[in-house]
């Protein structure tokens, strides 16, 4: 299961899923683009779910949906990616020394940290339930999503850097948490990439963000965030860490 699976880093994880014989139900609120995506995959490989990671009702009805579909498919709910996100950048103080609003804190948090949590929450009990795979009795993996921004925010990233950075702190206690069931967990903290969240950026940002990468020097491509994805469904040894995805990348301070 990908959340935020139409569009940018989430729709690469789907394609490459699907590419590598994976089944994989696709959360988004784009209806649209969520039906271009599934016609675009072999045949029954995807399935579309409306889902608001903002609401647990959304959430729930979209994973029963999809441990249903799962089931009359024959192939095991064995994973959940939450790729969801959002940035709405704004500093604790403005120009004016008025306060960051709390509506703008509350909406990036429930979207990055606590529609994370709700949407694992709800997939690992159905993972939990499947039978256990090869040599090792593996039932699944867990693969979210940080950024550089979790230790390197830069000004304007209070609210983004706080989401991303609990989403990395809770990598290790949930990989101890699911050890006992056969569940792995891994982050990946990607840097600049090309998305959806970053396309919104004026050239004049994103020149200054390349110039503070090492090499290769450009935003990271989708599919290379992909790859990442897969060799972590695949390497049973990745396992409560969180990866860098950045080209030697150090955030500056500010643009």
């Amino acid at each position: 299961m990908v959340s935020g699976g139409a569009s940018g880093l989430g729709k690469a994880t789907v394609e490459i899923i699907a590419k590598n014989g994976g089944n994989v139900a696709i959360l988004d609120m784009n209806d649209e683009a969520g039906a271009e995506l599934v016609s675009s995959l072999p045949d029954g490989c995807a399935k579309f779910f409306n889902c608001d990671v903002l609401e647990t009702e959304s959430i729930s009805a979209a994973v029963k949906s999809s441990a249903d579909w799962a089931q009359k498919t024959g192939k095991p709910f064995g994973g959940v990616i939450p790729a969801a996100g959002v940035g709405n950048p704004g500093t604790i103080l403005d120009r004016g020394g008025n306060a960051v609003s709390m509506d703008s804190v509350d909406f990036v948090l429930n979207v990055n940290l606590r529609g994370t949590i709700d949407l694992v929450r709800q997939c690992l009990v159905h993972i939990a339930k499947t039978e256990p795979q090869g040599e090792d009795g593996e039932r699944g993996v867990v693969i979210m999503v940080a950024s550089s921004a979790a230790t390197e925010g830069q000004r304007g990233q209070l609210a983004y850097a706080a989401s991303k950075g609990a989403v990395a702190a809770m990598t290790l206690p949930m990989a101890r948490d699911l050890a006992a069931y056969g569940i792995r967990v891994i982050t990946i903290a990607p840097s600049l990439f090309d998305s959806r969240m970053t396309s919104f950026m004026s050239n004049k940002v994103r020149q200054s963000l390349e110039r503070s990468m090492e090499f290769p020097r450009r935003p990271g491509k989708p599919e290379e965030f992909a790859q990442l994805v897969q060799q972590s469904i695949e390497n049973v040894m990745l396992n409560g860490t969180v990866l860098k995805l950045d080209g030697g990348m150090r955030m500056p301070s500010k643009l």
